[in-house]
């Protein structure tokens, strides 16, 4: 038995008062963060929002078990938002489609989600019409060719079914139902809204493939309409990641039960609330990479030298040495040394451990 299949559905209910206390907490959060960033500097700002959208993405892929490079997504969005952003590089048809459309959700938030917008969407998600090696119906609503539209888990042959979407046949009732919903005004909060959307869509599945990361913009679409701003500095899809296990298993309670939605959408509310977390550690980075290149604007630099510099100002994971830097930059190892040395004599870099094959170096904090 899903919620689906009940009497009353689509008429969700929750409790108010339940929630009011933390949807407080997180719409002090939303407006404490616009005010911030609208009082940082045009470049920390758009810096934040770039690699916000880059977190957002991937995230919501990796959820899926889909792996981007996080550099390409960000070339792809810094390109499509028009941002002087150094070290762009070349993506592929995959990545341009999962960015198009997570940019189309929350850059054109205040446009209409109708049918047509949804199909274009998966559209993108899928632009040789294939989920991996599959063939799948793209552009349209499923049509259940293959049996109904399960959520399993589990190896061949002992699988679990998780839930159980509606039935094909119910796809274009219950999506006009949803889209008329959605588009119209309500006397719901805004934040509320968006888990409501995001359990709703998720509940229909009405696609054959990519429902997750088109809930997770359907999601983004109404968050930017809580902020009333198309710029993201915080991450939902990122925020799920992390909470993958609970995330599902709140979504599988919440589906096997009553209209009654009140623990769900108070776990949205607090999966939201931690995804403001990590808001001050990105600006922090931000605001330390623009510090940096301030105090070293005079410097001399290769092209090897700034994009080192760069991947260790962000997120660049262990420790740097000679044979790494050889790598990541396809050089020898000779060259490797002498950029590290021509930057620990400006100052830039500094050694970190003891000397030999174990050296290795961090930037040099301003």
């Amino acid at each position: 038995m899903h919620i689906h299949t009940l009497k009353q559905w689509p008429d969700l209910t929750w409790q108010d008062q339940e929630l009011s206390v933390k949807l407080g907490a997180v719409r002090h959060r939303q407006g404490k963060i616009l005010g911030q960033m609208n009082a940082a500097g045009f470049k920390i700002k758009e810096e934040a929002i770039l690699k916000t959208l880059t977190l957002d993405v991937t995230k919501s892929s990796e959820i899926e078990g889909e792996i981007l490079n996080p550099e390409q997504v960000r070339s792809s969005i810094a390109r499509r938002l028009g941002l002087d952003v150094a070290r762009l590089i070349p993506t592929n048809h995959y990545i341009e489609g999962v960015v198009e459309m997570m940019l189309d959700a929350t850059q054109n938030y205040k446009n209409p989600l109708t049918e047509d917008r949804l199909f274009g969407w998966q559209s993108a998600l899928f632009p040789t019409g294939r989920s991996g090696i599959f063939k799948i119906k793209v552009g349209n609503w499923r049509n259940d060719e293959k049996g109904p539209m399960q959520v399993i888990s589990g190896a061949s042959g002992r699988e679990k079914v998780h839930y159980e979407a509606p039935e094909a046949e119910r796809l274009p009732v219950e999506m006009t139902q949803f889209l008329q919903w959605f588009n119209s005004s309500q006397e719901i909060d805004a934040v509320i809204k968006a888990g409501v959307a995001h359990l709703w869509f998720v509940t229909i599945h009405p696609f054959e493939d990519g429902n997750g990361r088109i809930t997770r913009a359907i999601t983004d679409m109404q968050l930017a309409r809580a902020d009333g701003s198309e710029q993201r500095f915080y991450s939902m899809s990122a925020q799920i990641e992390q909470e993958k296990r609970s995330y599902y298993d709140i979504l599988e309670k919440t589906q096997k039960g009553s209209l009654d939605i009140t623990e769900w959408l108070l776990w949205f509310l607090e999966c939201l609330d931690r995804s403001m977390d990590s808001t001050d550690q990105i600006v922090g980075k931000v605001q330390a990479k623009d510090s940096f290149w301030k105090a070293h604007e005079g410097a001399t630099l290769n092209g090897r030298q700034l994009k080192m510099i760069n991947l260790l100002l962000e997120d660049f994971y262990g420790t740097l040495n000679v044979s790494k830097w050889a790598k990541i930059n396809q050089c020898s190892t000779d060259t490797a040394l002498r950029d590290i040395q021509d930057l620990v004599k400006k100052n830039i870099l500094e050694q970190e451990t003891a000397g030999g094959r174990s050296t290795s170096y961090r930037i040099v904090q301003v």
